[in-house]
């Protein structure tokens, strides 16, 4: 390292030598110390939170993370675990003055193992969610996890996250499709239990004490991956509605008459789709406009019949006065559209101005009053206030958005966040409900979680980090 870069970043004789022994570890050229290298690992997605860090280092195995937090823990130096940098509550980026090392699992992408009658797959964490994917569809399965940040989170901030995404209702979190895990804790010592059973009742559950740990309890390296079918028939289905009270009727008719061929159920407002028709290149899909639209999908094993399901469903619902109108691709590009109108709506919102997120679940039969409640009360406390909310209908999981008053001052509007938190986290906790669905606590919640989270389960979690990370050099300040 030049001189000019140790100014730069202000290397100490102690930075020095802790930059010595990370170049030892990992090479010298998986260690970034210069600021404009580091700069893309230290600002989130949506540019709230920025940090600093002493340098980011690139592992290259599990072995080289085990020896690397051995001396981390000796030296009392933190380290913040990162995957893909695609979280959006800031447990990856780094706090404080710049002593802190931010650790990329990028490097630890490999594909370890399929097994195809286990139907499992074993993959470092640093893989790339559609890889998963693709590698899985490669092989004639299915991994089932999916969100809009796919093509560049990781598997392991997956994992650390608990991840949700639009299969919920049909598979499960994150956490439902690991069957085993390895991961090094804060003392260097590797936790190796890549297990591939189903039934395994030999006491402790450890893995899912990393699962949705953000880093806090240990680095997730590795895991075992549950694998599925792959659906041999997909139908996709847009529907315009009155109000999500209907939209939570044709969930519950598609129950009956779908059962587990159900694997989409997405509620979107209208005012959403205005957004993104406005700002991209999207197409209308119904002939005339309703409040509220539903995007439902199913999936079957079975190559005949899921139409005529789908259809069946549809003419049901209509005629029970459930719907408005229906749109069923015919398509492939227009299959893709459907989706596009979805999973286009948070970056629709950008262009509107600031915008105050909520990743809120509610128990699901609440959710109308809920979103009726939250209408009435962000819109009083803020005239003219945009509730955009959407999201997994199935699973409870609402993103009740809050965009800015049309011609409003955006930074004034921002800095009514903690208000408008305050107004809708109100309404949850009411509805026994939960602040974080699937983003995480990280440091946008951090303060938050013990006003909404039994005190003995706080003092639980604060025993485990205790005693897994004493010195607390994981993420120190993120969840707890």
């Amino acid at each position: 390292m030049s001189s000019d870069v140790e100014s730069a970043v202000g290397v100490n004789a102690a930075s020095r030598e802790i930059l010595d022994r990370l170049e030892a570890i990992c090479g010298a050229k998986h260690v970034i110390a210069d600021v404009p290298g580091m700069e893309g690992f230290l600002r989130e997605p949506r540019d709230r939170f920025h940090g600093k860090a002493l340098c980011v280092v690139q592992p290259g195995s599990t072995r080289e993370i085990a020896e690397l937090l051995k001396f981390c823990q000796e030296t009392a130096t933190s380290v913040v675990p990162q995957g893909g940098n695609t979280g959006l509550v800031g447990g990856q980026v780094p706090l404080g003055s710049g002593d802190q090392i931010v650790l990329s699992l990028g490097r630890m992408s490999a594909l370890r193992e399929i097994d195809l009658s286990s139907n499992t797959m074993t993959v470092d964490a640093g893989m790339i969610l559609s890889r998963v994917q693709e590698e899985a569809a490669r092989v004639g399965r299915l991994f089932p996890l999916s969100l809009a940040a796919e093509g560049s989170c990781t598997i392991g901030g997956n994992l650390a996250t608990n991840a949700g995404g639009t299969n919920v209702l049909a598979y499960g979190n994150a956490r439902d499709l690991v069957l085993g895990l390895e991961a090094v804790l804060a003392d260097g010592r590797i936790l190796s239990d890549l297990s591939k059973l189903k039934k395994n009742n030999t006491g402790y559950d450890l893995k899912n004490l990393f699962i949705g740990s953000e880093g806090t309890l240990g680095i997730i390296t590795a895991a075992v991956l549950k694998l599925y079918p792959r659906p041999r028939a997909i139908e996709t289905a847009f529907i315009g509605l009155a109000s999500p009270r209907a939209a939570l009727a044709l969930l519950d008719l598609a129950r009956d008459m779908a059962g587990g061929e159900i694997t989409t159920f997405e509620l979107i407002p209208r005012i959403g789709l205005d957004f993104v028709l406005l700002h991209f290149d999207a197409r209308e899909v119904l002939s005339s406009k309703h409040p509220w639209y539903v995007l439902l999908e199913l999936s079957s094993q079975s190559r005949q019949g899921l139409a005529a399901r789908l259809l069946a469903l549809l003419e049901a619902a209509n005629e029970k006065h459930i719907i408005e109108n229906a749109a069923v691709a015919a398509s492939l590009d227009q299959r893709e559209n459907f989706w596009k109108l979805r999973e286009l709506l948070p970056d629709a919102q950008r262009h509107e101005g600031g915008s105050i997120k909520h990743d809120v679940s509610v128990p699901i039969t609440d959710i109308p009053a809920f979103l009726e409640e939250a209408a009435r009360a962000v819109t009083s406390a803020m005239p003219g206030a945009r509730l955009v909310a959407f999201g997994h209908l199935g699973d409870g999981n609402i993103h009740c958005n809050v965009s800015q008053p049309i011609g409003a001052d955006t930074q004034a509007f921002l800095d009514r966040w903690d208000e408008i938190n305050a107004i809708v986290h109100g309404l949850v906790v009411a509805r026994k409900g939960s602040i974080s669905a699937e983003h995480g606590i990280g440091q946008l919640k951090r303060d938050l979680l013990p006003k909404v989270k039994d005190k003995v389960a706080m003092e639980v979690m604060r025993a485990i980090k205790q005693t897994l990370d004493p010195k607390n050099i994981l993420n120190p300040g993120k969840v707890l």
